[in-house]
């Protein structure tokens, strides 16, 4: 199989593309390095199954080539981490969405497989414990920035099943809670990768709100376990959506200080970087167990801390 992975030297991506080459697919890889970076695939390039092209996903000419040649596209580019969609709203904007349209506008012509990826911020501000796909969306005001990048990533649904629905272009819908592993970076405000930086540093572990909150996290090796499973199961392949992620666990003090030992910690006011309203993910993603038979093999306390 031939796979076009969107954002492919980016932190999942990197693994993604990875596991497929050595199970024997053929890869290429398209990045502009915005938020990847070449060091997550260096060890790929010398493979006979690795392509890559240092391009971003507005080139439509090489786009429409590239998707015409794969056999599924993974479309996982995109403007990611609450430090850059807080600072540039625009550009989170504009990369999600308009990007998205581009992918499935090549794969329609083709009708070639997209596997996209979403997020659980979609599910928003919603109470309604577990969540699920069809419930109704609660987000923040437009004034917050903060909210372009679930509101980006739910325009990025409507699209792909709206592609499904009217051109019956197969795709698959997949939100991703916090992937977690090495080659992710702290620079854009992922959770671990700071916590480690300041472990490390004996530096205060800032926690975000009252630390009494909690979030799930999936270790990448499960998370691209999942995202392999998905296109093969074909009888699917009909607007699927998924979602990704461990049980709930706690940030809390407790949590932080199982990876350190040493630093203190520090509560830090959540100002624009709010993320009140995020409540406990509380239940196995059963919709992926069922249609892939999918289930997180790691437990959070085996999540790979190394960066």
């Amino acid at each position: 199989m031939r796979y076009l992975i969107t954002g492919g030297a980016g932190f999942i991506g990197s693994h993604l593309s990875e596991r497929l080459i050595d199970r024997g697919d053929h890869v290429v890889v398209l990045d502009n390095l915005s938020t990847g970076s070449m060091e997550n695939i260096r060890h790929l390039k010398s493979s006979a199954r690795m392509e890559y092209h240092l391009d971003g996903i507005e080139n439509r000419q090489l786009v429409a080539e590239l998707v015409d040649d794969a056999d599924v596209v993974v479309h996982l580019a995109a403007a990611v981490g609450v430090k850059l969609i807080v600072e540039s709203p625009v550009r989170t904007i504009e990369t999600n969405v308009n990007g998205t349209q581009m992918i499935l506008e090549a794969a329609c012509r083709k009708r070639k497989l997209v596997l996209t990826a979403s997020t659980s911020e979609v599910y928003g501000k919603s109470t309604n414990i577990p969540f699920h796909e069809d419930a109704d969306l609660v987000l923040g005001p437009t004034t917050k920035g903060r909210w372009s990048y679930a509101a980006s990533k739910a325009l990025d649904e409507f699209l792909a099943l709206s592609y499904w629905k009217e051109k019956k272009l197969p795709v698959i819908v997949v939100r991703l809670f916090n992937t977690v592993g090495p080659r992710q970076t702290g620079r854009y405000g992922m959770v671990l990768p700071n916590f480690v930086k300041s472990a490390l540093s004996n530096s205060p572990i800032s926690i975000f709100g009252n630390g009494q909150q909690s979030r799930c996290f999936c270790d990448v090796r499960d998370t691209v376990e999942a995202l392999l499973r998905l296109p093969e199961r074909n009888r699917f392949m009909k607007g699927l959506y998924a979602w990704v992620g461990y049980r709930s666990i706690a940030v809390t003090f407790e949590t932080a200080d199982r990876s350190t030992g040493k630093s203190s910690f520090r509560l830090t006011d959540l100002a624009e970087l709010a993320l009140t309203g995020l409540t406990a993910f509380s239940s196995l993603p059963l919709r992926l167990v069922s249609v892939a038979g999918w289930v997180s093999s790691r437990s959070a306390s085996s999540v790979g801390v190394v960066w």
